[in-house]
Order: structure tokens, then sequence, then C-alpha cells
């Protein structure tokens, strides 16, 4: 039987000849105790894993993320590429999953990626807890084990965040076992164990040399993995893992918040940067292409009209779905929010930030938005979707890196405000508006500086969960509101954290606002929350017709939500 699911390399290759009583080993298709059998395999192969768990959602087009940037707004494009044209449309399409399907290359590239990691880091410990067997130290020994639950946790956490089901793959188990498939939620407790794991080997003493700080070249980036950064680190993801793994908002109000405030406190300190490098990674191929500003990439109102003060969203809100952008009028808006182009006019704005000022290497945009040259406007599919403006923050990477090489050089894979915001998420739901108020804060009134762009806008003063954020009719975010949804209103404390969020995330980790708006309730309805298993894994363990989730009925989509869409 076909083991899809077991794309590791490191399968038996023993055939047994039942002619005679001898065994032959094929040099050519090593086994496990093989690639396995020295200290110097072990440590070497384990080395690799964080570049390629990365490379299932940074290295490739060929993944969900385009089709999940335009399902929740971060992006729009009407481009067959990747999937985007058959995802972006309003009915939204369901994520088919059938035999042949056209987006298979896309929806299966992060399960199976995912679960050979999670396979070669379960190996790892398998052969670490053979008696007798030592990478040198006890210190060693203990800094190996720590990283290979890391990334069991990284990769079934991520396949629990995509898919609706996923293996678990455990140490010991045997390399022609596929394993059960178990749902999201039996997947996610599985890899928050090991990153909990992790945590407790990390900190654990140990003897002898060669412990922490990590081996740079395993996680790139210019952090030294200390124990303590490198617990810092997984704390972090831990809190982003828990949080976001809730499909509905009663899933994410269910959340332990707790726990995702304490590892929120003792997560990363900075930013979080890895080291790109476009020939061994870990690289990011969608952003690249999204900064490439072609018909790829635009920035559609329905997020960004949020910080209008000029009128226009609230005209644009109003407007049917199939006449906006009538005329072939592109969304202008004028806004407070220092993270966009100021100006009372598209020539203002643009005159005042344009993408010559930091494409040098190491420079730093004052803006996170633009508004594009005229020339470059992009008329293309559902007229909902066209706006003036591209995402520029990470601009100076795409074009320049860090000392002139576009692509190579620091990229913020996790950034501090994500994790404050998880924060105050917490504390909102705990009711602890003040100390949410806070963190919100700190990047909302931010003053904009040559290194440090920000929001510059009236702090949060009123600590309460219904407030509408401060500013009148500047004030930011303004949300459409019910009953009919086509009337605008200053959002409160919550939404304000969402937008900061948002802003502050945008096009930084894979499936960002994806992730964050379906536990929100802020995907327009019918948008499908997950992905199915790939039909080729299901395929492998005998499953046919209904075993095999294709495209039609209610399987999980999203309701009509927050903002009426």
């Amino acid at each position: 039987m076909l083991r899809s699911l077991i794309r590791l390399g490191a399968v038996a290759g023993v055939v047994s000849l039942a002619a005679c009583d001898i065994e032959v080993t094929n040099p050519n298709q090593p086994g496990t105790d093989r690639v396995l059998a020295t200290a110097a395999d072990v440590e070497n192969l384990l080395g690799t894993q964080y570049l390629r768990w990365h490379v299932a959602m940074y290295g490739s087009l060929s993944n969900t993320w385009g089709m999940a940037a335009v399902m929740s707004f971060e992006d729009f494009s009407s481009l067959s590429n990747n999937c985007m044209g058959q995802r972006v449309s309003i009915p939204r399409a369901g994520n088919d999953n059938a035999i042949g399907n056209g987006c298979a290359t896309e929806q299966a590239r992060t399960y199976f990626i995912h679960h050979e990691v999670a396979r070669i880091s379960s190996n790892v410990l398998g052969q670490l807890a053979t008696p007798g067997f030592s990478l040198g130290s006890g210190a060693r020994d203990a800094r190996a084990r720590a990283f290979a639950q890391f990334m069991r946790g990284l990769s079934m956490g991520y396949l629990a965040l995509v898919y609706d089901s996923a293996s678990v793959v455990v140490p010991g188990q045997a390399g022609d076992d596929p394993g059960e498939l178990y749902g999201y939620k039996q997947v996610m407790d599985s890899a928050l164990s090991a990153l909990t794991q992790a945590i407790t080997l990390a900190n654990a003493p140990a003897t002898g040399a060669d412990g922490f700080p990590l081996p740079a070249s395993w996680i790139p980036g210019p952090t030294s993995m200390t124990s303590s950064e490198f617990v810092r680190l997984v704390r972090s993801y831990r809190a982003r893992l828990r949080a976001l793994n809730a499909r509905t908002p009663a899933e994410r109000a269910a959340v332990n918040w707790d726990e995702v405030i304490a590892d929120a406190q003792n997560g990363i300190t900075a930013d979080h940067f890895n080291t790109t490098n476009t020939v061994t990674g870990p690289f990011n191929s969608w952003v690249n292409q999204w900064l490439a500003y072609t018909t790829w990439h635009q920035m559609t109102p329905f997020v960004i009209g949020m910080a209008d003060n000029s009128g226009a969203y609230a005209a644009w809100v109003a407007t049917p779905l199939a006449g906006r952008g009538a005329g072939n009028a592109s969304f202008f808006m004028t806004t407070s929010d220092q993270r966009f182009p100021q100006g009372a006019t598209r020539t203002a704005q643009q005159d005042e930030f344009a993408l010559t000022s930091c494409s040098a290497a190491g420079s730093v945009c004052k803006r996170y938005f633009v508004n594009r040259p005229t020339g470059n406007d992009q008329f293309s599919g559902a007229g909902w979707g066209w706006s003036n403006y591209d995402f520029a923050r990470l601009y100076p990477w795409r074009a320049a890196g860090d000392a002139g090489q576009g692509q190579n050089g620091r990229f913020p894979f996790f950034t501090l405000a994500e994790l404050d915001m998880l924060q105050a998420e917490g504390h909102i739901r705990k009711g602890n508006f003040s100390a949410a108020a806070a963190l919100i804060n700190k990047t909302r009134t931010r003053t904009p500086t040559a290194t440090q762009p920000g929001g510059g806008l009236p702090a949060i003063t009123e600590f309460n969960g219904t407030a509408p954020v401060p500013g009148g009719a500047d004030c930011v975010p303004k949300v459409p509101v019910g009953p009919s949804f086509t009337t605008i209103a200053c959002g409160n404390m919550l939404e304000a954290m969402k937008w900061e969020k948002r802003i502050e995330t945008a096009y930084t980790h894979y499936m960002a606002w994806f992730l964050d708006m379906r536990g929100w309730g802020d995907l327009p309805e019918g948008t499908p929350y997950d992905w199915a298993a790939p039909y080729q894994d299901l395929q492998a363990r005998q499953r046919t017709g209904s075993g095999i989730y294709s495209v039609g009925g209610t399987y999980h989509v999203a309701a009509k939500g927050t903002y009426g869409w």
C-alpha cells in the first residue's frame, strides 16, 4: 500500500528472499538505523530540520498561503496562480480535495513536509533513547532532545493549524507505520506537549561540553540561541499555536488564555529574525512575489479601509459588493494612522512616501503601506479588490537585504507586537482591560521615527470592552456594524487589538490574517477555514468515495460573522 504520508528517505531497505535464507540490503535506499548510525549522522540530520520545516511554508509558492491570504483580505489577486483565483471570489469556493483537483500540489506541500519533519525528529529522539548511544556528553544529548521536541511541536502544530486532521508521530513508531489520523484539536494537544517537553529539557541541568547555545546553522539568525533564548522562542510559538488553532469564535473564547498570557509574558523580548538566504534558506517566496507589485498583489479595502477618516470607507461599505470599484475607480483614503502614507490627495501621498526612499540595503520604510504610482494600478478581478495601496514594510528586504542583495538578510518571522497582542487578547477575555490597553498602546501610539514606524494614534484610556476607541471622526479602526452592516462606527478595545495585530503582522508569517480571522469570526460567510488531509494520503489509507472530502455542503466553513461579510 502506498504510504504517502511517510516521505522520509529513511525507510527500511531490507528485502527478504523467500527462496533462500539471505537478506539483501540496497545501499541506495538507506534504512533508519543506518541513516542515524553515528552521532555525527544524528546531529547533522537534526540540525537541518528547522530549515526543512521552514521550506514547507516559506520556500515555495506551492502551498496554502496564497489561498489563505486572499480569503482573509491580507492580499488581493485574481490570478489563477497557486489557486488564488480559485479562492478569491465572494461567495467563496470550497477547498476542493477531490482526486485530481487543480490545487492538490498547494494543498499537500505543508502536510507532507511537516509530517516528514515530525517523523525525522521522532526518529532522532528514538535513537537518543537507545542504551549506550550518545552525541558525546549529557549536555549535547539534552540540547538535541530539546531541539527535536521543538521541531516535533512546530511541525505537528502547523499541521493542526492548517488541516482538519493529521497523524501524530511519536518516538519509536515503526518507519512503515503512517499512524492514525486525529482531529486538529488532538494533533495540537500533542504539539503543545512536545513544546513543553522542549522547554523542560532546555531548562534541565546537564553535564559535559557542547550544550547550549544551539549551533548557529540550526536556526539561522542574529540571536545566539542560549537555553534561555531558546525557551523564550519555544514559549512564543506555544502561545501562537494555542490561540490560533481555534476555528470559530466559540473555540477562540475557550482557549486557555491564562497559558497564552503566561507564555507571551515569558516569550521573545524583541522581534525574532531569521537570516534569509536565497540559496540555502530559509527564505520567503510568497512575500518576495507579493512585493513585486504586479497583479499578484494589492491591499483590498475590506480591512485597511478601517483606518479611513475621509468618508471613502463609509461610502464603500454602503455600496453593494458588485458596485465597488465601478468605473475602474480604485479605493483612496486618508488616515491619521502614521503607518499609511499621509496627504489629502493621491499625488500628495505618493510624494510623501515612495519606495525609492527605502530601497537601499538595511533601510527602513517610514510607512508600512504605499500609494503606488498611478501608472501601476491593477484593474483585474472583482472591483471590491481594487485600491491604491500596496504593502511596503518589508520592501527593503526584498530590494536589497542587509548588504545589497535582495532577500538575503534579516526577516521578522515572529514580531514582538504579535506576542503583545496575544497577551492583550488574553487580558481582554479575562476582563483585565487596563493591562490590555497598555499593550495595545505600544504600537498604536508609537511616534514614527526614521528607524521605527508607529501608528501615532491617541491612546486608549477607557478600560472596558464597550467604549469606542478615541479619535472621534478620526478614530481607528472603524468597523461595519449591524444590523445592515452598511454603516460604520468606531471599534472597541477588542477591535483596536485586532487592528494592531493585523497591521503589525501583515506578511510576516504563514497565513497570519487567516488564522486569526477565522477564530475571531471575521472571515466572509462560507469561507473554508481549514483544508482536508490530501487525497493522496487518504487513498493510501484505503479511503474512497465520501471518505475523501470534496467541495460542497457546509464542511468546515465560516458563518456570517463580525462585520456581516
